[in-house]
């Protein structure tokens, strides 16, 4: 564990599953884009294991696209992750005490919240699963190094109602250091120095919500966090380490590179 305070302690995170995917259409026409897999585990389970690593135990996921394919995945996950002695005649089943290296330790709220819903209405309808009255959130395709530590720190220092993580995002093309018609450095695809995005992991307060109405069917993005920003309620933590999102083949195949050379920067936990 890399947990240095009690900061998260009793706090729970919301993670947005529900959307198409449609830029990922090559794997996301049979599974939600949070079940595409980075080395053989979704990447959900990636997202879940880092905030495991900072101490956090229950989490909320709002299914929408394809839901089914998350419930069936943590339905299933204790069977899958131990071997299994099965009486062939009456279906029982023993599990063995020999569980898969890294597994999950947590508990998952699946939560429906509709099929056509964005991503505010999403996180409206999770609302009421999360307990107290702060919680992290974030979307289900992207892996970072973000410190959930400091994040918390930053938004309890601040006192607004939502913090948002701002990352710098990886460039799409490589970057030349160019001195004297010579190029000192070539970086492949990294990630640019200049300028700041949003890397999606939140802290909120409930009462943010409270812009919300469930028949307005509006983004998380224009609904809450352009509100939150024109009213000056909205923090924001910079993250200089590692932040990339999955959106193309692409970027699944880079992050599945990153994972097989045993140097994935967001694998911090044990």
């Amino acid at each position: 564990m890399v947990s240095k305070s009690n900061n998260t302690a009793g706090l729970d995170a919301v993670i947005l599953c529900g959307g198409l995917g449609t830029r990922l259409r090559e794997e996301t026409e049979f599974k939600p884009k949070p079940m595409v897999e980075i080395g053989g585990r979704p990447i959900l389970w990636h997202i879940l294991k880092h905030y495991g690593a900072y101490g956090l135990e229950r989490f909320v996921l709002c299914l929408g696209y394809k839901g089914d394919a998350i419930r069936d995945y943590f339905i299933n996950y204790h069977n899958r992750s131990h071997d299994l002695e099965v009486d062939v005649g009456t279906g029982d089943l023993t599990v063995m005490p020999t569980p898969l290296e890294d597994e999950l330790n947590c508990k998952v709220l699946l939560a429906e919240t509709g099929l056509d819903s964005l991503t505010g209405r999403r996180m409206l309808r999770a609302l009421p699963h999360v307990r107290g009255d702060m919680f992290l959130a974030t979307y289900g395709d992207a892996v970072a190094d973000v410190d959930i530590d400091e994040l918390v720190d930053t938004h309890k220092r601040m006192g607004k109602l939502a913090t948002v993580t701002a990352v710098h995002p990886s460039s799409r093309f490589g970057e030349l250091d160019i001195e004297g018609g010579v190029i000192r450095t070539f970086a492949e695809k990294p990630q640019v120095t200049q300028g700041w995005i949003n890397g999606g992991y939140f802290v909120f307060q409930k009462k943010a919500f409270e812009l919300l109405r469930d028949d307005q069917n509006e983004m998380l993005e224009s609904a809450i966090l352009e509100r939150l920003a024109e009213m000056g309620e909205l923090a924001v933590h910079h993250h200089r380490g590692f932040w990339q999102c999955m959106d193309t083949v692409r970027e699944m195949q880079l992050l599945n590179d990153l994972w097989k050379s045993g140097d994935a920067p967001w694998r911090i936990w044990g």
